[in-house]
């Protein structure tokens, strides 16, 4: 019969095998602290891991190949349709903000052209037009409710555009100064020779008349407001004499000009608040105590 050895020698054994790994551990942990001699034995055993982990990151690489290179037809094609949307929606803001920058220029620059008018002004946007080609209106969208009052002077940034002649509660109606009704003094800015501007009916002209054929204006001279009348602050650019004629016997001479603001482009204007002293109102108030 052989003898059965005990038991707990093995369990001794097994424990002090144990033991002695924990002793060995804590003492390259504590080496590894204090002193970098380990520093290339750890690089070294790292490169030998590295085909471990390469040879362990298979499964997940053949999954992302799957994924990139074996989907479906059908898959791509949603893909393609949905890029295309999206295209489209970026390329629809991108015209969007094209368009806002264009109107950021153009209020910039009809607010710049404010500098030398010393007035208040209120940026208003036409949002009608007359379809009577005879009559040439345009309607704001200011009223009462913006302090806008009838005759008030209505600009743009090249020159004056017209005058209100109604005013409603949110909006309100101005006459250009190419309407036939319209009339404006002016002045030659070269020499200050004074005269009336009036409208033919058509957006590129003014009729300059009554001016004898002696009189100093030439083609090219700048006709700005007057002030005379008290309608409209002096220095307002109107227009620019397109063409003089003098015929020989003939007391006065035929004078065109051609509008400096945009009548028929212009979307923002600037409505203003003459500082001048209001006139007709008082006129009408006097001819309201005679009666």
């Amino acid at each position: 019969m052989l003898p059965i050895k005990p038991l707990f020698i093995q369990e001794s054994n097994l424990g002090l095998r144990l033991f002695l790994g924990l002793v060995l551990v804590g003492a390259l942990l504590l080496a590894d602290l204090r002193y970098s001699g380990l520093a290339t034995v750890r690089s070294a055993i790292d490169t030998a891991l590295t085909p471990i982990y390469l040879i362990a990151d298979i499964p997940s690489a053949i999954g992302d190949w799957q994924d990139n290179t074996i989907r479906s037809r059908q898959r791509l094609l949603d893909d393609n349709d949905r890029l295309r949307r999206e295209n489209l929606v970026l390329q629809g803001r991108s015209q969007q903000l094209a368009s806002m920058q264009a109107d950021n220029a153009r209020l910039r620059t009809l607010l710049n052209s404010t500098a030398l008018l010393r007035d208040d002004v209120l940026v208003s946007e036409i949002i009608g037009v007359s379809p009577d080609p005879v009559r040439h209106q345009l309607v704001l969208d200011k009223g009462a409710e913006a302090e806008v009052y009838p005759g008030q002077p209505l600009i743009d940034a090249q020159g004056l555009m017209g005058q209100v002649v109604e005013v409603g509660l949110t909006t309100s109606r101005v006459l250009l100064v190419t309407d036939p009704t319209h009339s404006v003094p002016v002045q030659v800015n070269r020499n200050g020779v004074r005269a009336v501007a009036e409208g033919v009916g058509s957006l590129d002209q003014l009729a300059v008349n009554h001016v004898t054929a002696t009189t100093d204006i030439l083609a090219g001279d700048l006709l700005v407001t007057s002030g005379l009348g008290g309608r409209f602050p002096i220095g307002y650019p109107v227009a620019v004499v397109s063409a003089v004629e003098r015929n020989p016997g003939e007391a006065f001479a035929r004078i065109t000009a051609t509008p400096t603001a945009a009548l028929d482009r212009a979307r923002h204007v600037l409505l203003v608040f003459s500082q001048l002293p209001d006139v007709e109102p008082v006129l009408e108030s006097r001819a309201i105590s005679s009666e």
